[in-house]
């Protein structure tokens, strides 16, 4: 009785006691489904559009060939000598190497005055 007369007397917090639920379901998915996908589509594509010629790469059938010609969409692997296959841009599942970032890993680190090798880091 007193539950009835109270659920009449403010419709308004029953109306919130009913809604609060999904709203926290809601965010719930957002920050555990639906965030993190969306992070994961924005680095692929920032992956897949900073693609270029010379990067060893890997399908996502599992082939491992360089890319010898790219365009918009069509990604022309090297498998071996004279063994080419066309894939969609798309059909790229991750980055091995690039020629820009094994020139990097290979230059010589610079060397101060004692002879060691010096951190780009200032330490305080």
């Amino acid at each position: 009785m007193y539950l009835q007369e109270a659920a009449a007397a403010d419709p308004a917090t029953s109306a919130v006691g009913l809604l609060l639920p999904f709203v926290v379901m809601f965010l719930v998915f957002y920050f555990l489904l639906i965030r993190p996908q969306q992070k994961r589509n924005k680095l692929r594509n920032q992956m897949l559009s900073a693609l270029k010629k010379g990067d060893k790469i890997v399908t996502i059938g599992g082939l491992h060939g360089t890319i010898d010609s790219i365009t918009d969409d069509i990604i022309v692997l090297k498998v071996s000598d004279g063994v080419r296959l066309t894939f969609d841009r798309s059909a790229v599942n991750n980055v091995v190497s690039s020629p820009n970032i094994d020139e990097k890993k290979s230059e010589p680190k610079e060397k101060n005055e004692e002879g060691k090798e010096a951190d780009d880091k200032v330490k305080d």
